[in-house]
């Protein structure tokens, strides 16, 4: 008597857990083989684990246009900025396209949604007199107070954002010829110009504390701004010690690291330096994202009026 094994087929995975590997995928494809950053592919993350919970288990492949409409209506009711949709809106854009390409679905129903209108608001700045309050708070009994002291100032020098200043090298800061290289979105890099002030922070910093806090690693450290244990110091201990000193200095508390780039451009429209000039050093793809910050000190504006103007 010959015994035949029943045979069962696997159960295909779940609508939810298919979904999850998409995602797991699709991050690993844009960081392997598209080179894009660490902090992009970290919002691709976030935003798609968002779209996840609205799913609630139902397939992506079946998903209609009104399905989609749906959700960016419920990225509304969470009271999400209008920025943070936007951002939303194109992760899910750029993660329909690579399910295009992997043949999960024939088509990216995504492409038919409207992109969100995004309101123009006027970036807050900080006064050249609120700017010199926050520099001088750093003092002795800080802990790394030269550190904290250039990591201020190259903020505001360069107009860096966080993510650059926290991932720059010894070797991108030439000091002798004022100026630093940094590396941007997209891994682009630009140069920009350093002023005596931040040289001198910087070369303060690099006599006196760098080499204790590289010490602490016990092995050579690539990176400008060091922790208190001689690693890289993050982008979110660089937030923490700006809020610190913004709190000890009245300053105000909505103060984040993009605010000093908000008014390292501002302050150089001010002084008159050519909008071109400023979209370069901010490392802006576009002037349009530049040109919000002539709106922010119209006195500049007056000036431009009166002076070339024929009936001014």
């Amino acid at each position: 008597m010959s015994l035949r094994r029943k045979l069962t087929k696997p159960k295909p995975p779940s609508p939810l857990s298919a979904a999850k590997g998409w995602v797991e995928s699709f991050t690993d494809y844009a960081a392997g083989e598209c080179h894009l950053a660490e902090n992009t592919v970290a919002a691709y993350r976030r935003d798609l684990t968002r779209f996840m919970a609205w799913l609630d288990g139902r397939g992506i492949p079946k998903l209609s246009i009104q399905d989609l409409a749906d959700y960016a209506g419920w990225l509304h009711e969470k009271k999400l900025a209008p920025a943070s949709i936007a951002r939303h809106l194109v992760s899910l854009k750029v993660f329909f396209r690579y399910l295009q390409l992997e043949n999960v679905l024939t088509e990216n129903l995504a492409e038919l949604l409207g992109s969100q209108k995004l309101w123009q608001r006027v970036p807050k700045v900080l006064s050249p007199q609120q700017i010199d309050k926050l520099f001088a708070a750093p003092q002795s009994y800080d802990p790394c107070f030269r550190r904290d002291r250039a990591m201020l100032e190259l903020l505001y020098a360069t107009g860096c954002r966080v993510s650059e200043i926290a991932h720059l090298k010894m070797q991108d800061v030439h000091l002798d010829e004022s100026y630093c290289l940094c590396r941007g979105k997209g891994d682009k890099e630009r140069l920009v110009p350093l002023n005596a002030r931040a040289i001198t922070a910087v070369r303060a910093y690099l006599e006196h504390e760098r080499g204790k806090l590289q010490a602490r690693r016990g092995s050579p450290a690539e990176w400008v701004l060091l922790s208190y244990r001689g690693r890289r110091l993050r982008r979110e201990r660089i937030w923490e010690l700006l809020k610190h000193y913004a709190q000890r200095v009245g300053a105000p508390p909505e103060i984040s690291p993009h605010t000093f780039r908000h008014s390292f451009a501002t302050h150089l429209l001010a002084g008159g330096a050519d909008l071109r000039q400023v979209q370069e050093m901010l490392g802006h793809a576009s002037i349009a994202t530049t040109q919000i910050y002539t709106h922010v000190d119209p006195t500049r504006l007056k000036a431009v009026h009166k002076k070339f103007h024929p009936r001014a």
